[in-house]
């Protein structure tokens, strides 16, 4: 595991977790308002985390805290993150995955496997948009959607989650994204945030207000049942 950046304890990456937060290097997207642009672009520049100090860690603290995020770039790059999460689940430690889903056969194999017990997976855009979002001319949706269907046909906890960027996503994109995913879990507007962007030129877009969101909550709300909003400029 290449693993590029630590947060020891979150009360806030896990929901209702006290959790460590583990970020693995590099990505398969090019995502214009990511804002972890040094571990998507240059991972390799990154001080790798020396694995023997994160086993010691959660060893000393398992009874301390309740689980482990992992978060990027995009986790399911890592060739070994399967090995990994056996060793935080002999820990006897939760799992939450931050994904974009992008790779749906890794994402079920850790379904299939009970290595995970939470999936937060980024859905960018609506169909139209995704490219564009993703930063992916070629995109192949059809990964997406399986992943989307792996969520919604199993038995873990789950959330799809879209950063709203005012600009690139209106409130009637979300709302063709709520009807995209119908029937999800939970739905998360997450708010934009303009500091060191993918995409320079995103650093000088303010925010919608959160009140926008929320408008932009209670219309997808008419797909979803459970629509929240997440953060603050």
């Amino acid at each position: 595991m290449k693993l590029k950046g630590w947060v020891r304890t979150s009360l806030i990456d896990y929901p209702g977790h006290i959790a460590t937060v583990l970020f693995t290097g590099g990505c398969d997207f090019r995502c214009p308002m990511c804002h972890n642009a040094d571990l998507v672009l240059r991972p390799g520049e990154l001080p790798t985390l020396p694995l023997e100090e994160v086993w010691d860690f959660l060893s000393r603290r398992a009874r301390l805290m309740d689980g482990v995020a992992i978060t990027g770039g995009e986790p399911t790059l890592q060739a070994d993150l399967l090995s990994f999460l056996r060793q935080v689940r002999a820990l006897g430690l939760d799992v939450k995955l931050d994904t974009n889903g992008y790779n749906p056969n890794v994402l079920a194999s850790l379904l299939d496997e009970g290595l995970v017990d939470y999936v937060a997976m980024d859905v960018k855009a609506p169909p139209e948009k995704y490219p564009r979002l993703a930063g992916l001319a070629d995109l192949d949706l059809q990964r997406v959607e399986q992943s989307v269907a792996l969520l919604q046909g199993g038995n873990v906890s789950y959330e799809f989650r879209t950063t709203v960027v005012p600009g690139l996503l209106d409130a009637e994109d979300i709302e063709e994204i709520a009807r995209w995913i119908a029937g999800a879990e939970r739905y998360v507007l997450q708010q934009f945030r303009p500091l060191g962007t993918l995409d320079p030129s995103l650093e000088k877009t303010t925010p919608y207000p959160i009140e926008r969101l929320q408008a932009m909550a209670k219309r997808a709300g008419r797909w979803i049942n459970q629509v929240t909003v997440r953060g603050r400029p």
